[in-house]
């Protein structure tokens, strides 16, 4: 069985499970990258059930058992980070217009899995603006948007922290994020064990974390609160960024609209600083 037949077979029989047995299946409709990657005596202290009861819920689906389960769970998840190889060469033709298309999806794509989860979104804008600072953070290519986040808080006079590796490890840095404090952490294959060390920190002291990733089978996902996923599609250098930067214009965009006056009144600020001849050449007709 697949991932997509599990899903139907599960809400086709949910009225007919027994009260434990619908909230194991429930379970695994809502948190497949758990069930995926976590040991079957993890998933069992999680639903304070039995790994006995676990491997009949399994068997209930038409699976083998626990671990043909877990195995069609984790193809999924991994499905979703590995996209199928493009059979392309340095001297095809058809080169650009594949990347073109490709990009193309991963721009809708990732707008379509944007606006799936309004409630996100609404989340996200509420937590930067009652935040005290918004740390951001990425790892290799993944700094690239988180930087972009710090860039664009800024711009919107919020108190924003890049963390980048340099003379501190991500988790030294993660030491100064309190409570009262938001964290955006941008991550793209590969992942990183420092940057899930950090945000495992972070996530200690309660602190509200955005994720910016490819997939749920991200280290980062189970300890954020909320998730936006951008597809990352690319036939040469790994994954694209065109879905994230994606990401970062459309939620602080919304945020901007969201602070009202005060979101303007900054725009407004950052227009006239460009203004400055002392920095920048006369330009005309700016539309920040």
């Amino acid at each position: 069985m697949d991932a997509r037949h599990l899903e139907e077979e599960i809400r086709g029989r949910l009225n007919e499970f027994p009260a434990k047995t619908r909230r194991v299946a429930e379970y695994i409709l809502g948190n497949s990258s758990e069930i995926a990657f976590h040991s079957i005596s993890e998933t069992a202290e999680r639903l304070s059930v039995s790994r006995a009861q676990l491997v009949r819920v399994a068997r209930m689906l038409g699976f083998s058992g626990y671990a043909d389960l877990k195995n069609t769970l984790k193809r999924k998840l991994l499905a979703q980070v590995i996209p199928a190889a493009m059979n392309t060469s340095a001297d095809d033709s058809n080169m650009a217009s594949k990347i073109c298309r490709l990009e193309h999806a991963n721009i809708d794509e990732t707008y379509r899995s944007i606006s799936l989860n309004p409630e996100f979104i609404s989340d996200f804008c509420n937590a930067a603006q009652e935040s005290e600072a918004i740390y951001c953070m990425g790892w290799g290519i993944s700094a690239i948007p988180a930087e972009w986040f710090y860039t664009r808080f800024s711009e919107l006079g919020l108190k924003s922290i890049l963390m980048r590796r340099g003379s501190l490890s991500l988790t030294e840095q993660a030491r100064s994020i309190g409570e009262n404090d938001m964290l955006i952490v941008c991550e793209l294959p590969s992942y990183v064990i420092e940057v899930a060390e950090a945000v495992r920190m972070a996530a200690s002291r309660n602190v509200f974390i955005a994720a910016i990733t490819d997939s749920p089978a991200a280290p980062i996902c189970e300890h954020s609160r909320i998730n936006f996923y951008v597809s990352d599609r690319s036939p040469m250098f790994g994954s694209s960024l065109i879905g994230s930067m994606l990401a970062v214009h459309i939620l602080t965009s919304l945020l901007a609209q969201d602070m009202g006056t005060a979101g303007r009144d900054a725009l407004l600020a950052q227009k006239g600083n460009l203004n400055d001849e002392r920095i920048y050449y006369p330009s005309y007709d700016l539309r920040y």
